[in-house]
């Protein structure tokens, strides 16, 4: 397994993570899996012996049962990992149930440390951007829990690249909790992150930990041109992310990662996909989640796959989105002039 550290703390995290969604398996996140206790203690073990250190829940899968498996998988092997989860969501049908309030972050991080059946959350995730709670509300809160010892870091999930300024403006200027990541949806076929989010995040210090590293299974090789959509799939029972806007130019890339793919030995479209992903500029880790075990094992592999720069080419050629505005004026006029973070963006296009 390949470490990364987290930011600019001292905290590493391994190239890839277990994500948990499928754990427990109520209501709308049945349509991503199932998965039981014993099921759940099989897999931990497995990322365990891979040498993956931290599981990624949240308080809203399957309506904390998530969380209250994993509390219950990982007895007796908590110092053995890191454990990560989440707030914001909606948490029942009161007013205060929901958001990045004080009252609701404070009552969600009891309840998760409750399930989890621990003393302290490792990484505390915002779910997603809250704009109605003033952000100085939310980071001292979060800072409260912090000092008290339920907290170790914090991260933003879902923000914009102004929204995590803005948390880190007031961070600094108030002298609170700074966030040391950015949880965000990147992969070949969603390359939006590369605007603005991954360039944030190099030049301020955030590392990028990728949710939906496979895109919930577009690039796996099960989605062809041409042929159905595999019966009991996500898509296929309801599941919308990520959106496809083309579907056409999903399948070119499904078709490069099969090429690829077979020109190394025993690798699978997905490992591709992942290896690619880990290599990227400021990402740090990237989150797997798998429906059986045979999934996951297969997913574990991609941290041993390093991609050659034909193979590299060719996903580039295929997934590259156009410089939006300003950057293809950056890319003409001021290509002399261009940070680290900048070049992260930038550095593919300068050629064209």
């Amino acid at each position: 397994m390949k470490y990364n550290y987290l930011g600019r703390s001292g905290l590493k995290v391994s190239a890839l993570q277990l994500g948990t969604m499928t754990f427990g398996g109520e209501g709308f996140f049945a349509k991503a899996g199932s998965t039981g206790l014993e099921g759940a203690r099989r897999q931990i073990a497995m990322v365990l012996d891979a040498g993956v250190n931290m599981l990624d829940t949240s308080n809203i899968y399957s309506d904390g049962l998530s969380e209250e498996i994993i509390g219950a998988a990982i007895e007796g092997r908590r110092n053995e990992l890191l454990l990560a989860t989440k707030v914001r969501f909606p948490t029942g049908t009161g007013p205060n149930d929901r958001g990045l309030s004080r009252h609701h972050i404070i009552e969600a991080c009891e309840a998760s440390l409750k399930r989890l059946n621990t003393d302290h959350i490792d990484l505390y995730w915002c779910h997603e951007w809250d704009g109605q709670t003033p952000v100085e509300e939310t980071l001292r809160a979060m800072d409260d829990l912090m000092q008290a010892g339920k907290i170790r870091y914090l991260g933003v999930s879902n923000f914009s690249g102004w929204h995590i300024m803005k948390y880190l403006g007031a961070a600094e200027r108030d002298r609170l909790v700074r966030p040391i990541a950015q949880q965000i949806h990147y992969t070949l076929q969603a390359r939006e992150a590369e605007q603005e989010l991954l360039p944030v995040g190099i030049d301020q210090g955030l590392g990028a930990v990728i949710w939906s590293p496979l895109a919930c299974g577009l690039l796996t090789g099960k989605y062809r041109r041409g042929h159905p959509d595999p019966e009991g799939t996500r898509r296929v029972l309801g599941w919308t992310e990520p959106p496809v806007y083309d579907i056409e130019a999903l399948y070119d890339i499904v078709e490069v990662l099969l090429e690829v793919a077979n020109a190394y030995e025993g690798a699978t479209p997905a490992q591709v996909a992942l290896a690619w992903l880990i290599s990227r500029p400021g990402v740090a880790s990237a989150i797997v989640g798998a429906r059986s075990d045979e999934q996951l094992a297969d997913n574990l592999k991609a941290v041993d796959l390093t991609l050659d720069a034909e193979a590299l080419d060719k996903l580039e050629k295929v997934s590259r989105k156009p410089l939006a505005y300003p950057y293809w004026h950056q890319r003409v006029t001021a290509p002399d002039r261009l940070s680290e973070a900048d070049l992260s963006l930038i550095s593919p296009h300068l050629d064209d």
